[in-house]
């Protein structure tokens, strides 16, 4: 009997399914790197290799963290013979961190990444969403092969989250103790001094200079301190000394030095 109508149409559209699905598993293609998640498709390392925007490639990727990120609109950057070209087609996270642009240098592995490097890492994965088109996860280091988060990406997360409570730390400290400007001459020796904008940080009062020793830390920073007010986080309601943080706990004065004096010359 002969097929007509609706069956038959189907019939053939099946097979040329089939036909198209045999000619891609015999080109080796991996079924996994087109299965779609929420936010796009999975990719095999193999997969993403591919798309490094070379002649006759379908396209120009690049992954962080395991995400994987359209960057065709940055071409001269990451197409062939580009600065960045080497980021193309795979996972180089820690290079983001690094700068090590070498074969050893361009891979997913940020273990033991200091904090400054894992903020860069965040600063780089926050560009490419702000201004590429996400394409999907790669499944390898940081994504299982259902799209998961792995060990490892909670791992990084963690790291990434810890180096920001630093970084908001450091800053608030920055703003309790501002560092002191300074110079040093073989004639004169070194000379500390406070300013309204002192360390780049613009407030209403000067300071004088202390040397503050930081927990861990064996050496000390000059920093300029408030001599008026309630001590830094206490509310001015509260009863308190008026002498702001000069009783803190970890400065020291220097010597020779006037303790309210506003500027601090060591000879040499």
């Amino acid at each position: 009997a002969r097929w007509r109508g609706p069956m038959r149409r189907g019939a053939a559209a099946a097979a040329l399914l089939c036909l198209g699905a045999a000619c891609l598993l015999g080109r080796g293609f991996d079924p996994r790197a087109w299965l779609l998640t929420p936010r796009g498709r999975l990719l095999s390392a193999a997969e993403l290799a591919r798309y490094r925007g070379a002649a006759g490639e379908p396209g120009l990727y690049l992954a962080v963290l395991g995400r994987v990120f359209d960057v065709e609109r940055g071409r001269r950057h990451y197409g062939p013979g580009g600065a960045y070209s080497g980021f193309a087609g795979r996972d180089a996270t820690r290079a983001f961190a690094t700068g090590d642009f070498t074969q050893a240098g361009l891979v997913d592995d940020v273990s033991a990444l200091s904090p400054g490097e894992m903020l860069a890492i965040q600063s780089w994965l926050s560009f490419y969403s702000d201004n590429y088109d996400p394409v999907g996860k790669l499944v390898g280091r940081f994504y299982d092969e259902n799209g998961a988060p792995t060990e490892a990406l909670r791992e990084a997360e963690a790291a990434i989250e810890e180096a920001q409570k630093l970084q908001a730390e450091s800053k608030q400290r920055k703003q309790q103790f501002p560092p002191c400007n300074s110079e040093w001459s073989s004639a004169k020796g070194s000379r500390f001094w406070c300013s309204r904008q002192s360390g780049g940080v613009n407030r209403d009062w000067t300071g004088v200079p202390r040397k503050l020793y930081r927990p861990g830390s064996r050496g000390s920073s000059c920093v300029c301190v408030r001599t008026a007010g309630p001590p830094w986080g206490q509310p001015d309601s509260t009863e308190h000394s008026d002498r702001g943080d000069l009783d803190n706990p970890h400065l020291e004065e220097y010597d020779g030095c006037p303790p309210l004096a506003e500027q601090c010359v060591l000879m040499a």
